[in-house]
């Protein structure tokens, strides 16, 4: 019986290497990535569902990161200047909640001095188009217009509930929204006084073996977000001025167009959504223009903000853009779309920068840069920035 054993314990190995031969090398390498790559998806799914459950910090805190990306650069210079580093965080911080403040008063006093003539004047606009359409060759009554209307408005809550859900989301009270601004004030505060302590604790967290490569990666996506920050910020103010000053323009042609500044505003800020943020908020213009002017002046502001938009499709985001943060254009307008599926209005916004910053961290690891250039600065990572 013993010898009956070891006969068959020796035949299995050898049994097993005759059926390895026989499958196709190929295969073999399938098999060993497909096991590989479920593995990281299962990680990433895992991740992703913490995330989700984790929103109400993780959001605050992806905020604060993008705030301080801005805010860090400018500290530095002021602490180089020999400012007192507590002074420069100071001047900082104070600095963003003023101009931040100052951007929803202005908005929120324009569209409170405007509003009760754009109601007035939304309603005979409405009026008016039931008339052409009951005039028109269509022959539309009041009963059809109703239910057209009702159907374009159960599209428009269907198309967008994943956005909206994601927004709500975010704080779904004021005690959320209250939260969730204190969080993101602390955080960007202790990120612009100890900012290199918390990433030296970051990396300290990992092993050994695997801190040098971490923290050199990790220098190179801090770059590449603060570029990525900055050009956003520029971008966002050139569809800005280029809305609200084709807005300006049609006012001085056709008598006179309101809300131009909040408008302007509305699109600066929507504008940190890539691709489609500043098309919904020029929306609003092609409103107040439809509105306030009439058709044709709405058909021109329709055009002025595609206008805009190519402009920054076709130029700023593939040179200034790409070259900031090096993803292709294609790649930002996927991401965007899966960050809006899986997290609604936090996931576009924050989509591009988690892509960027990963695949620069990837790419320095990948090729070795950490060994022979542990501390990268702008010039190294970004070539073109």
């Amino acid at each position: 019986m013993a010898l009956r054993r070891n006969a068959d314990s020796t035949a299995t190995p050898v049994i097993a290497q005759q059926v390895d031969e026989t499958v196709p090398a190929s295969l073999r390498i399938a098999g060993a990535y497909s096991w590989r790559i479920l593995l990281v998806v299962g990680v990433a799914a895992v991740v992703i569902f913490l995330i989700a459950q984790l929103k109400d910090i993780v959001v605050p805190f992806m905020v604060a990161i993008l705030v301080a990306a801005l805010l860090v650069p400018l500290v530095n210079f002021l602490v180089r200047h020999r400012w007192p580093k507590a002074l420069a965080v100071a001047l900082a911080m104070v600095g963003t909640i003023a101009i931040v403040g100052g951007l929803i008063f202005v908005i929120v006093q324009q569209i409170r001095s405007g509003y009760p003539d754009l109601q007035e004047r939304s309603i005979k606009a409405y009026d008016q188009f039931k008339d052409f359409l009951a005039t028109s060759p269509l022959q539309l009554d009041d009963r059809q217009i109703q239910g057209y209307i009702d159907q374009a408005f159960a599209a428009i809550q269907k198309d967008s509930q994943v956005l909206l859900s994601g927004a709500l989301s975010v704080g779904t009270t004021a005690g959320h929204v209250l939260a969730g601004l204190l969080l993101v004030l602390f955080a960007t505060l202790f990120i612009l006084i100890d900012g290199r302590g918390i990433w030296a604790w970051i990396v300290r967290l990992f092993p050994r073996r695997a801190r040098p490569a971490l923290d050199s990666s990790g220098r190179a996506g801090w770059v590449t977000l603060t570029t990525f920050v900055k050009v956003q910020i520029f971008v966002a103010a050139v569809d800005a001025i280029g809305i609200g000053l084709g807005a300006w323009i049609l006012g001085l042609v056709f008598g006179g167009f309101p809300l131009v500044i909040p408008i302007a505003i509305a699109v600066f800020l929507g504008s940190f959504i890539p691709v489609v943020g500043a098309v919904l908020t020029g929306t609003i213009a092609v409103f107040i223009a439809l509105v306030y002017l009439g058709p044709f002046p709405a058909l021109l502001m329709v055009g002025i903000v595609l206008l805009v938009q190519q402009i920054e499709g076709h130029v700023l985001q593939p040179l200034i853009m790409g070259s900031a943060v090096k993803v292709h254009p294609l790649a930002v307008v996927f991401a965007v779309a899966a960050g809006s599926f899986l997290a609604g209005i936090p996931g576009a916004l924050f989509a591009v920068p988690v892509i960027a910053v990963g695949n620069v961290m990837v790419k320095y690891i990948a090729a070795g840069q950490w060994k022979t250039n542990p501390s990268p600065k702008a010039k190294d990572v970004l070539p073109h920035a």
